[in-house]
């Protein structure tokens, strides 16, 4: 086999974690570990929605041999020089993975390269890309005939980083991991002066919820007060109810803690002072003030652990598509107690809304027509374009979303549809062994 150089081109965290991944897996296995023959290196251009840990994420990946951060993209763009001084292989492929479709076209021109992109919803520079690997059949649609030959339906990477679960596991040590009631903090009593009446015990002893706040301060601010005064209101009627934070591989248990601190956070006081402590130990929980723990999990990707979640309680974004993915119950909630405060949205809105002076201003614009809009913020939901997964949108309280959650839990028969549902239209597997494929096929 003659040596050859894969780039890939990606960027921001959720790109990093759930397309990179499968996709140097499925690298791998189609084309082989023999570093002398296929080498895999990875540079990240730059994102606003980024967290400064991709490339440690990225070198985290046993099949990515080099990684350059997207603090020096621009001087590889322009001159074609890493930090490093990379060398480069007479033969290779540029894979495109995440940031601007035009980046592959200079690159892969300047190295002599072909070229692979992976486009999700639009595909762009057709006449200078030699394949695409297309999310779905539309987008391939829109296109030219005369370039019809170079588009490949793939499926969703989103979906494929979902089902890298079962065999990688949250820490990597394979199979399902298995929980009972002493992996988690012990049942604490429950709130005084409950307002509503009881509800039926669930058909399960010990209800699993996650809860995912995301990893950007603009959704943690509200997030994280948000969820823990939920997850206190659904202790209180259900105490032996489990809670349990799947930290974001780019976030540290420090930080997410500071949101729960009224000290550092004013938003603690808005959502009725769900405050927290951090506990730090073997097993890390936030320690809220009525003495709830909310169990704090590390390990990534933590699909093993959300398969066993009854019910997740997540903001909107990528945590959506892998809940979906793993046909996990979800309600996803977007706070918007403070439209100032949500800045995190993707491409040029995401841009717009932390600029310097302006930001504020922009923000409150994009999120005031967001909530215009009705619904469809979810990937399930997007997906299906229909509401199958929950969104609940504006100044959310605590005590109504709980009531939502708790009437899941007292009727699982619903769980079950969401379920149902969900596996019906979480798409077809192996789009990253689809896009290895063609990454071979232009080398042949």
């Amino acid at each position: 086999m003659t040596n050859i150089d894969i780039l890939i081109l990606s960027n921001g965290p959720g790109e990093v974690t759930t397309w990179v991944r499968p996709v140097v897996q499925a690298l791998r296995q189609q084309m082989g570990h023999d570093r002398t023959h296929v080498r895999i290196s990875v540079i990240l251009s730059p994102c606003p929605n980024a967290s400064g840990k991709e490339a440690a994420i990225a070198k985290s990946y046993s099949e990515v041999d080099r990684v350059q951060g997207p603090e020096y993209f621009w001087q590889f763009l322009l001159w074609g020089k890493t930090v490093e001084n990379w060398d480069w292989r007479d033969r290779g492929v540029v894979v495109f993975l995440g940031g601007d479709q035009f980046f592959p076209v200079v690159i892969g021109k300047r190295l002599g390269y072909r070229t692979v992109v992976y486009a999700e919803w639009e595909a762009r520079w057709y006449g200078f890309i030699d394949r695409f690997g297309v999310m779905k059949p539309e987008v391939a649609a829109r296109v030219p005939q005369k370039y019809a030959h170079k588009f490949t339906v793939v499926g969703d990477l989103m979906v494929e980083a979902g089902r890298l679960g079962g065999a990688g596991g949250a820490g990597g040590a394979g199979g399902v991991i298995s929980f009972s009631a002493q992996d988690f903090s012990s049942p604490t009593p429950p709130l005084p002066h409950s307002p509503t009446p009881p509800l039926p015990t669930p058909p399960f002893p010990t209800p699993l919820i996650g809860l995912l706040p995301g990893s950007k301060a603009a959704k943690l601010m509200q997030g994280v007060p948000l969820l823990l005064a939920i997850a206190q209101h659904i202790h209180a009627r259900i105490p032996q109810t489990k809670f349990v934070i799947p930290v974001a591989p780019t976030l540290d248990i420090q930080t997410l803690a500071s949101f729960a601190n009224p000290q550092k956070n004013p938003f603690v006081e808005t959502f009725g002072n769900a405050s927290a402590k951090l506990v730090e130990s073997e097993h890390p929980v936030l320690q809220t003030s009525t003495g709830l723990s909310v169990d704090l999990w590390t390990r990534t990707p933590a699909y093993d652990l959300l398969s066993q979640c009854s019910i997740c309680l997540t903001t909107v974004g990528a945590n959506t598509a892998e809940l979906g993915a793993l046909a996990v119950p979800m309600i996803v909630l977007l706070p918007t107690q403070q439209l100032d405060a949500m800045r995190s949205w993707d491409g040029l809105p995401g841009i717009l809304a932390n600029l310097p002076l302006v930001g504020s201003g922009f923000a409150k614009l994009i999120n005031w027509l967001v909530l215009r809009r009705k619904g469809l913020l979810a990937w399930p939901n997007i997906w299906a374009q229909e509401m199958v997964v929950p969104e609940l949108v504006g100044k959310l309280q605590p005590q109504e979303v709980a009531s939502i959650v708790l009437d899941f839990l007292a009727h699982p028969e619903k769980l079950d549809q969401m379920r149902a549902k969900l596996r019906s239209i979480r798409g077809e597997p192996k789009a990253a062994q689809r896009i290895a494929q063609l990454v071979s096929e232009v080398m042949s």
